[in-house]
């Protein structure tokens, strides 16, 4: 059963998601800015070079972003579907497992003792 909470596919992961493509981004015009700069100084034939460059850089730039945010939105997607797959699957167990409870209290408790004591040697070392 989806919550209001779950049915949000923007979850605290995708506002450093957000954030790492803002940075991106601010560096790529940056970016964009110095190769426009140095294409202003350079003269002639040298000139035609740097802005052949200039493009080719703005080109790959443009692309690395591109790619970045398909990234983002296909991570932000996993990430939403495997939330709901594990809320699903909770609540289909949930019902089984208070069940088996309720029908064997003792071998419950007894399983949850052991578990505690392994986890207590766990967290010892």
């Amino acid at each position: 059963m989806a919550t209001a909470e779950s049915a949000n596919p923007t979850p605290r992961g995708n506002a450093s998601i957000d954030a790492r493509l803002a940075t991106l981004r601010s560096d790529l015009e940056t970016l964009q800015k110095d190769l426009r700069a140095l294409a202003g100084d350079v003269s002639g034939a040298a000139s035609a070079q740097a802005k052949d460059a200039l493009k080719t850089a703005e080109d790959v730039a443009e692309r690395a972003y591109e790619l970045a945010e398909e990234a983002a939105a296909q991570a932000s997607k996993t990430a939403f579907q495997a939330a709901e797959d594990v809320e699903e699957w909770a609540n289909e167990n949930a019902e089984t497992l208070r069940t088996t409870v309720r029908e064997q209290p003792l071998t419950s408790l007894a399983i949850a003792v052991g578990v505690g004591a392994f986890l207590a040697l766990l967290l010892k070392r």
